[in-house]
């Protein structure tokens, strides 16, 4: 039961891995209009913001990103559009109602170069389209103001869908040579953590979060604490995986990112330091190893 306190809350990419978490952790907090492509199109200006019209909420969470990373390169425009374009627009229509705005941003602002955490006040610097639309989207954000929080974090990962996790029990079962590369360095996080984060966050908010939102807002850091290499991240999901008898893999050897070539760059060292958000909001997600532990118990 929704209790008078409870607040109207959009959430659009209510299928992707973020979006199919956050659906379950906002539900004690109000009462939830989920939309995703194509019901919203983020990538029309008039259909975003007929959605936010007709839904009239307090909140809305914006999960929804185009994400295809190297496709972005070849497709500038739907990247900029959807990534870019649209937080600005939803921050508007927020900032009209007098509701809050949660979006969510990306390590691949960075270039990678830093050779530390990168912390928020770090110039950003995108290797690629993907980056540089998500960028687009944090500074149109902070442009239109009003009450937002932008979470940028790194490596998020889900047991439900496909990424990297799915991916490499999957090659591990098909084959007995396995190869990572160890010189990309990221925080990995959670989709079900970063969800359940979020959720804390609007709670202590409650019932207004806007107005509270008003004074804490801005952009943070959020991703699973510590870092790791994917190699090293490849190995413990294996020695994690409830089911080894399953792999075919004899183990994982070292490769490097200059074999693998693809359209779009990536950062080789983005762990992000999310001490700003604890010491704000007094809340961090778990070590990166032991939230992998807790995901692939739910396998």
């Amino acid at each position: 039961m929704i209790d008078e306190a409870a607040v109207k809350i959009l959430l659009i990419g209510k299928n992707g891995q973020l979006g199919w978490e956050l659906r379950r952790t906002l539900l004690p907090l109000g009462e939830i209009t989920a939309v995703d492509y194509p019901e919203i199109d983020l990538a029309s200006e008039q259909s975003t913001r007929e959605w936010v019209r007709r839904a009239a909420p307090q909140v809305i969470v914006n999960a929804a990103a185009y994400t295809a990373v190297d496709q972005a390169e070849s497709e500038p425009d739907l990247a900029m559009a959807v990534n870019g374009t649209a937080p600005g627009v939803l921050a508007e229509e927020a900032k009209r109602l007098g509701a809050a705005l949660i979006h969510y941003s990306t390590d691949y602002v960075f270039d990678g170069t830093k050779g530390a955490p990168y912390i928020e006040s770090d110039p950003p610097n995108p290797l690629n389209t993907y980056g540089l639309s998500k960028l687009a989207g944090e500074q149109n954000i902070r442009q239109v103001g009003g009450a937002y929080l932008i979470l940028r974090t790194s490596w998020v990962y889900s047991l439900r869908q496909g990424g990297f996790v799915r991916k490499v029990l999957e090659w591990a079962r098909r084959n007995p040579d396995l190869r990572i590369v160890s010189d990309q360095v990221g925080s990995p996080t959670w989709a079900r953590a970063l969800a359940e984060v979020t959720a804390q966050v609007l709670a202590m908010g409650m019932p207004d979060p806007a107005g509270w939102l008003a004074d804490r807002g801005g952009l943070y850091h959020l991703g699973g604490r510590g870092s790791v290499s994917r190699l090293e991240w490849a190995r413990k999901i294996l020695e994690f995986d409830p089911h080894p008898e399953e792999q075919v893999a004899r183990g994982v050897g070292e490769a490097f990112t200059r074999e693998f070539p693809t359209p779009a760059q990536r950062p080789l060292y983005s762990p992000v330091d999310c001490t700003l958000f604890a010491d704000t909001f007094g809340i961090t997600l778990p070590d990166w190893e032991e939230a992998l532990r807790l995901a692939m118990e739910t396998l």
